[in-house]
């Protein structure tokens, strides 16, 4: 990773693009040789010109070298014909260049952007908990838009161009070496001027695209809480955070298109200057008889049509400077390497009974280490609570579990195999989670269910709805099932939300349950029915509950003790509060809250 870094920003950007463009080779051969062929007509354009232009001079009287034939009708008709198709022609081929290449382009972007998505859906949470999600999603959709400009719009163009100059001067060279002098200094002038003008370009770009990234985290954090904003007036503070970031990113794109429009315009007066020497030394060598006007005029052409490539890189170099800044960003994401990953040859377990082991299990966020020396073992069909202090490394133990993160030390085994030796697809696929908030999509209430079993009939999502006290409140919406609920969930309540995450965990039918504060924040009425549905998402499976909820911990088959990444206790609910005091404060205390919510909530 190190090496690609180091790596120019204009290599790694097409670096990016080439696995994507290699797929399309048959349609860009196509656009290619349309643009060789468009080349030849462009250097073919001006000889009917130089063709009529001599031959009315030798017929006004004028002794031009090689004594080239006067002006007639038929030949002045042809000449106009000619130049009709050979226009016509070179149109064509630009169109199909045109059509091609975008094309080529559209379906790269389109494949970089799944494959760009499929990355980041496959890192750790550790990257997704560090990483602003407005700017990943910036990157996935904006910036693989804008390498089109490198690879397609600007940079094939720019070959063909290219390819053009170096043709258009050999013809040059053979019709008046001394004139294709001023050329060469004219591209020497250019590419002198160019070279610092396009770094710090490059560079604007650069902080251009960051800013724009900022921008749209703050937008994205201001939106994705408003309620808070709202309710602590906060609307000022956050606006005033988004304008200073939008007048950031505002200086630096005034500043990258300053740039590229005084790298325009420098090579304009290049080009204008070349044009003038032509014409006073062509008119000059014309007067010698060392060309006749004929070539005068086709020299000047070739001149305007030499420097376009010019005046193209000097047009582009400003929207691939933005491109090559985009480009770094997605390369930047797409090194990006998953700390959570399958290794060759991985288990595809299509059964599991759901034994589970932690095995001297050491766990860490970044540098803090979160839990030490963990030994323990929860048998198939077991309901095991995990309670304690917060901060302790509850959650943890779910998040080893499905692979969120692996452990530092130790193992974590499944029906005795190591869970970096499953599958990570097969592993999920045999556990349910159940979160302490209860993520729902945009989309109808039965799609959300269906999440759980893509495959599942209507009937069994309704039956997985029943039996998660969700029916009721269901079929009490305006459209029953095919209610859309808005982004995240937001158009249900918090319990509503959670027994449909449990009725998709139902149709899910895993071996392994895990549940992680899932009745936290709900008021005792919806706490209540979310309690009877996470019962029956228990029955017959191996359950791991993080809980503060005395009931879901009376309930379980063992309550073990974390604090400070340690179990300091385990046993049955029954002997621990015979004989734990601990555990005896900490149902105490729990059914002293519950009882005070009860009579705030009877006020």
């Amino acid at each position: 990773m190190g090496t690609q870094r180091e790596q120019r920003p204009l290599q790694r950007t097409l670096a990016l693009l080439r696995p994507e463009l290699a797929e399309h080779k048959p349609l860009m051969g196509g656009g290619i040789a349309a643009l060789l062929l468009e080349v030849v007509f462009r250097v073919l354009e001006p000889w009917p010109l130089k063709i009529v232009v001599d031959a009315v001079s030798t017929s006004l009287g004028a002794d031009l070298r090689g004594g080239p034939a006067p002006a007639s009708l038929t030949l002045l008709l042809l000449c106009g014909a000619a130049l009709v198709a050979i226009t016509g022609m070179r149109a064509l081929m630009n169109y199909l260049a045109t059509v091609a290449f975008a094309l080529v382009g559209s379906r790269a972007s389109t494949n970089l952007r799944g494959r760009l998505f499929r990355h980041v859906q496959g890192l750790s949470q550790g990257f997704h908990s560090t990483n602003r999600s407005a700017d990943t999603v910036q990157r996935i959709v904006t910036d693989v838009g804008r390498l089109q400009e490198v690879a397609v719009t600007a940079g094939l163009p720019l070959v063909a161009n290219m390819l053009t100059l170096v043709i258009m001067f050999i013809v040059m060279v053979v019709i008046d070496p001394l004139l294709s002098v001023a050329v060469v200094v004219a591209m020497l002038l250019f590419l002198l001027g160019s070279k610092r003008s396009t770094k710090k370009i490059t560079e604007a770009s650069r902080k251009t695209r960051k800013g724009e990234a900022q921008l749209a985290n703050t937008a994205q954090e201001s939106l994705s809480s408003i309620k808070v904003v709202q309710a602590y007036g906060l609307e000022e503070h956050i606006a005033g955070r988004f304008t200073s970031a939008n007048a950031k990113s505002l200086k630096e794109g005034v500043r990258t298109r300053r740039l590229s429009a005084g790298l325009e315009r420098r090579t304009d007066v290049i080009v204008g200057l070349a044009t003038a020497v032509i014409l006073v030394g062509g008119g000059l060598r014309v007067l010698e008889g060392a060309m006749t006007p004929g070539d005068l005029v086709l020299f000047t052409t070739y001149l305007k049509t030499t420097m376009k490539p010019l005046r193209d890189l000097a047009k582009y170099t400003g929207r691939i400077a933005k491109a090559v800044a985009s480009g770094e960003r997605v390369a930047d994401l797409m090194d990006q390497r998953a700390d959570v990953a399958d290794r060759r040859r991985a288990a595809r377990p299509d059964r599991v009974r759901g034994w589970i082991e932690f095995d001297r299990v050491s766990a860490a966020h970044g540098d803090r280490q979160v839990l030490h020396d963990v030994d323990l073992m929860i048998r198939p069909g077991e309901r095991v609570a995990v309670i304690g202090p917060s901060g302790s490394g509850k959650s943890t133990l779910v998040s080893l579990l499905v692979r969120g993160m692996d452990p530092t030390a130790g193992e974590v085994r499944l029906d005795g195999h190591p869970l970096t030796e499953i599958q990570l697809e097969k592993l999920r696929e045999h556990v349910s989670i159940l979160l302490q908030e209860a993520v729902l999509f945009t989309g109808t209430i039965r799609e959300n269910i269906r999440y759980g079993n893509l495959s599942a009939t209507d009937d069994e999502v309704e039956d997985a709805a029943r039996a998660a006290q969700a029916h009721d409140f269901i079929v009490a919406l305006p459209e029953g099932y095919d209610t859309t609920v808005g982004e995240r969930g937001g158009t249900l309540s918090g319990g509503q939300r959670q027994r449909l995450a449990i009725a998709r965990a139902l149709l899910r039918d895993s071996p392994v349950v895990l549940l992680d504060e899932a009745t936290t924040g709900l008021d005792p009425a919806a706490a209540a029915e979310v309690l009877r549905a996470i019962e029956r998402l228990m029955e017959g499976r191996t359950t791991l509950a993080v809980t503060h909820e005395v009931k879901v911990a009376l309930s379980a088959s063992r309550v073990i003790w974390v604090e400070d990444g340690r179990i300091l206790f385990s046993d049955t609910p029954d002997a621990l509060l015979e004989h734990n005091q601990t555990f005896q404060a900490w149902v105490n205390a729990g059914e002293a809250e519950r009882d005070d919510v009860r009579v705030e909530a009877t006020r």
